[in-house]
């Protein structure tokens, strides 16, 4: 059996249609009223807790800039071939994940979304890329179990971070 719908349920419940809720314009005011009182308390900046966090940049749109880039060098490595390519398709990559990567910082540090298995996996993968480039002739397991330990403590340092940004609450 499909679920019912608030209208029917409220109807089966004996109330008559007229005092069933409120209209969209009384809504849209107690909205605008509850956001006016929360800009005027101090300490807040007048967002609510389902609003995702400014850029620091302001409406410059830099994340979406980065990322464009990003697809074009994707785009171009497809064509152009060779070290050039290879070069590109890396760029391509690189900056594309950071694009996704600086919107996930910074909902996660605004109390927005927890992110922190992926920005854990992101320092694991930074350590691999930089004990590889470090500490060229090195054994695997050795690597892994670097990128693992960083993986851990970034977890777990992420998920206390997120923990005080959102008021306790261990995700969202």
């Amino acid at each position: 059996m499909g679920r019912r719908s608030r209208k029917r349920v409220t109807v089966d419940r004996g109330v008559t249609p007229s005092r069933r809720g409120s209209t969209r314009a009384e809504r849209d005011a107690a909205r605008r009223r509850r956001a006016a009182a929360a800009a005027r308390e101090p300490g807040r900046t007048g967002r609510t807790a389902r609003e995702r966090p400014p850029a620091p940049w302001g409406s410059f749109p830099l994340t979406e800039l980065t990322v464009l880039l990003g697809i074009l060098f994707l785009l171009g490595a497809f064509l152009v071939r060779g070290e050039r390519g290879k070069t590109m398709l890396a760029a391509g990559l690189v900056l594309g994940s950071l694009g996704g990567l600086e919107v996930s910082i910074r909902e996660h540090f605004g109390g927005f979304k927890s992110h922190t298995t992926m920005l854990s996996a992101a320092c694991g993968i930074l350590t691999i890329v930089v004990v590889t480039l470090v500490v060229h002739p090195i054994k695997l397991w050795i690597v892994a179990l670097a990128a693992l330990a960083v993986f851990a403590t970034a977890f777990w340092s992420f998920r206390e971070a997120f923990k005080k940004r959102s008021g306790g609450v261990g995700f969202r």
